[in-house]
C-alpha cells in the first residue's frame, strides 16, 4: 500500500489525482501532517508526500531503521513539477515509484541513486537474492574499476560492465558459499526439489528434509525455485505448507507425466499408491536438468518409516528473447513495457535505423548486433542463438513486432529451450488511422503489397477477397522504385467493388517529425505520390469524409435511416 500525505490545497489536489489513478494501491492519510507521516510509515510499504523535502526529512528521520525494511519515500513539490525519490530508492522501490508518479502527474522524476543516474542496473534490483559487498562492488562499477564476473551457473542478466577478472567480483551461484571480501553473490532460482510424501506427512518433516538435503549438498535455499510433486499430492497439507514456509510455488504433474521420466531409483511403493514408479526424482526431472541429489528419505527420531522423500535438480538458466515493437517512430508512442525490455536486455538485435532510434535508452554495456535491410532472417537467427547462450536478448522491430516484422521469423527459429516474450507496439496502421480520423471503425484488413516474399498471385487473391467482403483495407509496402505497378493494380481491383468517391487516406511517416497525411478518393489518388514510407487506407462502401476526416461507422443502421453516424 502507498500512503499519501499532503498539507495544502494544491498538494491535496495532486494527491487526489494520484489516488484516483491508483484506487487499489493508495490510502490517503488525513489529519496533522506529523501524525499522518508516522502512521503511514508504520503501515505502508511506500509513501508519497506532497510536501517540501526538508519537511519530510525532519519528519521521517526519527523513524528510519534499516535500509532493507524502511518504506520508500517520494516527495512531490507544491507545484507538482518534480517527484523526488528521497529514501529507499532500490530496497523501498522509491526510484520506480518516482517515475510512476511522474507519469501520472506530469512531474519530472528526480532520482539521485548513483547506479540509476548513470544507467547501471543496481545489483539489488535484479530480482535475485543478493549477498556481500553490494556498496563496494557497485562503487567499483561506477568508478570504472575492473569487476570480474564468476558465473558458476548460467543466468540471463542485464548489461553489466564486467571483465574476466578484477579486484572486485560478482559471483552467480546456487551454492551455499559465503561471499568473499569485495564480492557480491547473486543466487538465481535454479534449484527444483521434487517431493514425495505419505498421507499425513508432517510439514516439519518435509521442510526439515528439504533444508537438510540442500545444506548437506552445499546448496543455497535462496536458489530454490519450486517444490514439485504428483497431482495426487496437490492438496497434501504437509507439502502445501512446506512450499509456503520455503517461499516457493508448489508445482504438480500427472502420474502419467512422471511415469514417462527415466529415473535412477524407481520404486514399487509410489507406483501402487499414485500410479508412477517415482515421485520425487521424476517431479524434479520432468522439465529437464541435472540431478544433483538422488532420492533421499527423511529420518524420523523414533525410527518409524519415513513419510517424505526428496530429490534436487539444477535446471540450467534459460535465455530470454523479448521481441519488442518500437511503435511507428515517435518516442511517446514507445510503450513503458518496451522501454523496460530495452533496459533489461544485455544483447540488442535490430535493423540499424531502428537501433539508432532507441540507442539512448539502452544501458551502458549493452551489446548491439545490427544489420541492414534484407537481413531479417539473419537477425532472427542471431537473436535466438544469443538467447540460447543464456543472454537476455531484445529483438526490435518497428510498429508491432508481430505485424510484418521480426516476431514470425524469430519464433519460427526458436524452440522451447528459451523463454520468449512478445512486447506489443503501436502499428503503422493504427498511427495512420489516428491521423486520418476513424477509418478502422469497422472490420478491416492489412495487406502488404510487397511480393519479395509472397507471390503476387497470392496477394492479388487477398485483395480481391477484401474487395468482395467490403473490408476497409490498409496497404503496407505499397510502392517502391522497383515495385511501381502493384498499387495501381490493387486500387483497380478495389475500384471494381467501390464508388470512385470512396475516401482514401494517405499517411507518410506517421508520428515522425516529417509526417504528412491527406484524405483523397479512390478515383483521384495518384500512386506516384506514394512510397515505402507511406500507409494507404482505402475505405469501404460505408466510409465517409466528415469535416475532412475519414470515418467508417461501427454499424450500417445510420445509412438506412439517412442519419449521420454518431
Amino acid at each position: 500500500m502507498i500512503g499519501l500525505i499532503s498539507a495544502t490545497a494544491a498538494g491535496a489536489a495532486a494527491r487526489d489525482r494520484l489516488a484516483a489513478a491508483w484506487p487499489d494501491r493508495t490510502r490517503v492519510y488525513e489529519g496533522p501532517v506529523g501524525d499522518a507521516v508516522r502512521a503511514a510509515f508504520a503501515e505502508c510499504g511506500q509513501l508519497v508526500c506532497f510536501l517540501a523535502t526538508g519537511a519530510v526529512v525532519r519528519l521521517i528521520a526519527p523513524l528510519l531503521d534499516e535500509k532493507a525494511s524502511d518504506p520508500g519515500v517520494v516527495c512531490v513539490d507544491e507545484g507538482g513539477r518534480f517527484a523526488v525519490s528521497l529514501v529507499g530508492g532500490h530496497a523501498g522501490g522509491a526510484n520506480e515509484l518516482a517515475r510512476a508518479v511522474g507519469e501520472v502527474l506530469g512531474a519530472e522524476p528526480v532520482v539521485t541513486t548513483a547506479t540509476d543516474a548513470v544507467g547501471l542496473p543496481g545489483l539489488d534490483t535484479l530480482g535475485l537474492p543478493v549477498e556481500g559487498d553490494v556498496a563496494g562492488v557497485s562503487r567499483a562499477l561506477l568508478d570504472g574499476e575492473p569487476v570480474g564476473l564468476d558465473a558458476e551457473v548460467r543466468w540471463p542478466l542485464p548489461p553489466l560492465p564486467v571483465a574476466a577478472e578484477g579486484a572486485y567480483t560478482i559471483r552467480v551461484t546456487d551454492r551455499a558459499a559465503a561471499p568473499a571480501e569485495r564480492e557480491v553473490v547473486l543466487r538465481p532460482p535454479t534449484l527444483v526439489v521434487g517431493v514425495g510424501a505419505s498421507r499425513g506427512a508432517p510439514v516439519e518433516e518435509v521442510v526439515g528434509l528439504v533444508e537438510g538435503v540442500l545444506a548437506e549438498a552445499g546448496l543455497s535455499a535462496a536458489s530454490l525455485a519450486e517444490l514439485a510433486t504428483v497431482d495426487a499430492k496437490a492438496e497434501e497439507p504437509g507439502v502445501v505448507e512446506a512450499a509456503r514456509r520455503l517461499g516457493v510455488p508448489l508445482v504438480t504433474y500427472s502420474a502419467g507425466e512422471l511415469a514417462a521420466v527415466d529415473v535412477p531409483n524407481p520404486s514399487r511403493a509410489p507406483l501402487a499408491a499414485v500410479g508412477t514408479p517415482s515421485v520425487a526424482e521424476a517431479a524434479a526431472l520432468v522439465r529437464g536438468g541435472e540431478l544433483l541429489v538422488p532420492k533421499r528419505k527423511s529420518e524420523r527420531p523414533d525410527r518409524t518409516p519415513a513419510m517424505a522423500t526428496c530429490a534436487v535438480v539444477r535446471r540450467p538458466g534459460r535465455g530470454r528473447l523479448a521481441v519488442v515493437g518500437l511503435g511507428p517512430g515517435a518516442r511517446d508512442l514507445l510503450t513503458p513495457r518496451a522501454r523496460a525490455e530495452l533496459r533489461r536486455a544485455s544483447v540488442l538485435v535490430g535493423l540499424d535505423q531502428y537501433v539508432d532510434q532507441i540507442r539512448d535508452l539502452l544501458r551502458p554495456g549493452t551489446r548491439i548486433l545490427q544489420s541492414g535491410l534484407g537481413a531479417e532472417e539473419e537477425r532472427a537467427r542471431t537473436a535466438v542463438a544469443e538467447a540460447r547462450r543464456g543472454h537476455a536478448v531484445a529483438l526490435i522491430g518497428s510498429g508491432d513486432a508481430g505485424v510484418y516484422a521480426m516476431a514470425s521469423p524469430a519464433l519460427a527459429e526458436a524452440s522451447d529451450d528459451i523463454d520468449v516474450v512478445g512486447v506489443p507496439g503501436v502499428t503503422a496502421a493504427l498511427a495512420a488511422g489516428a491521423l486520418l480520423g476513424a477509418p478502422l471503425g469497422h472490420d478491416h484488413v492489412s495487406i502488404s503489397l510487397s511480393d519479395l516474399h509472397t507471390p503476387w498471385e497470392v496477394i492479388e487473391r487477398r485483395v480481391r477477397a477484401a474487395a468482395e467482403a467490403d473490408l476497409v483495407v490498409t496497404f503496407y509496402n505499397p510502392r517502391s522504385r522497383g515495385r511501381d505497378w502493384q498499387l495501381p493494380k490493387a486500387l483497380a481491383i478495389l475500384a471494381g467493388h467501390r464508388e470512385p468517391t470512396t475516401p482514401v487516406g494517405v499517411v507518410r511517416n506517421a508520428s515522425r517529425p516529417d509526417e504528412s497525411s491527406r484524405v483523397t478518393t479512390l478515383a483521384t489518388l495518384d500512386p506516384e505520390t506514394v512510397d515505402m514510407m507511406t500507409v494507404v487506407t482505402v475505405g469501404n462502401t460505408a466510409t465517409r469524409e466528415i469535416a475532412g476526416r475519414m470515418v467508417t461507422p461501427r454499424g450500417y443502421r445510420w445509412q438506412a435511416s439517412g442519419e449521420e453516424p454518431k
